[in-house]
């Protein structure tokens, strides 16, 4: 389904995350006509296109959507960025506690996994990091932190993330890096995009 979003946008639903990244593609590969911002979500996708003809749009979106949706196949490998961090994060022991493994073991779970970027909100460059070893899935802090330093690296639920900026936040700190994942002046200010390939490394 392809809803109306606002004046300028139009919203395509994919049902899943791999449709969002496979629509995703498909569109930046052959970029619509008077589109100007493309924004996947987990099962969304969001086209942005000011003054373009609605109904044209539409409907080039309708056929991209039908052929890049459903099983259509694999999604697009992205590129590899390597993040290096430092495990000394605040919530380090009480993620193993909750995990019911020893505190290395944390650690050489969250960097034996390639993660992959999921899609970014909450804040500029927040990208929300799938493919978590289900282990290390543990619930958010019940009261979030005033203010979680850039550069946390962090884990909720089923997801990993570096945080951006300093921001409140209630995921659970596991170390830092000094990777900046969001640069303002930087071309683009953000390693992360939907599909890129996310390894950690110990520092």
């Amino acid at each position: 389904m392809i809803r109306t979003a606002g004046e300028h946008a139009l919203l395509v639903e994919t049902g899943s995350l791999a449709a969002s990244h496979r629509l995703d593609a498909a569109l930046r590969a052959d970029r619509p006509e008077g589109v100007v911002e493309i924004v996947p979500g987990p099962e969304t996708v969001l086209v942005v296109a000011p003054g373009a003809d609605r109904e044209r749009l539409r409907a080039r979106l309708a056929a991209v959507a039908v052929r890049t949706g459903g099983d259509a196949g694999d999604v697009p490998a992205g590129p590899v960025v390597t993040i290096p961090v430092v495990y000394d994060g605040a919530d380090l022991d009480s993620v193993a506690a909750l995990a019911g493994i020893p505190a290395e073991e944390v650690v050489a779970r969250h960097t034996g996994r390639e993660l992959v970027v999921g899609w970014l909100g909450f804040a500029p460059g927040f990208a929300y990091l799938t493919g978590l070893d289900p282990v290390l899935e543990v619930p958010r802090l019940d009261t979030p932190r005033t203010s979680v330093p850039a550069g946390s690296v962090a884990v909720a639920g089923p997801y990993s993330a570096v945080y951006p900026t300093a921001s409140p936040g209630g995921w659970r700190l596991l170390g830092r890096t000094p990777a900046r994942v969001w640069d303002v002046s930087a071309d683009p200010p953000s390693p992360f995009r939907p599909g890129t390939r996310v390894r950690f490394e110990r520092a």
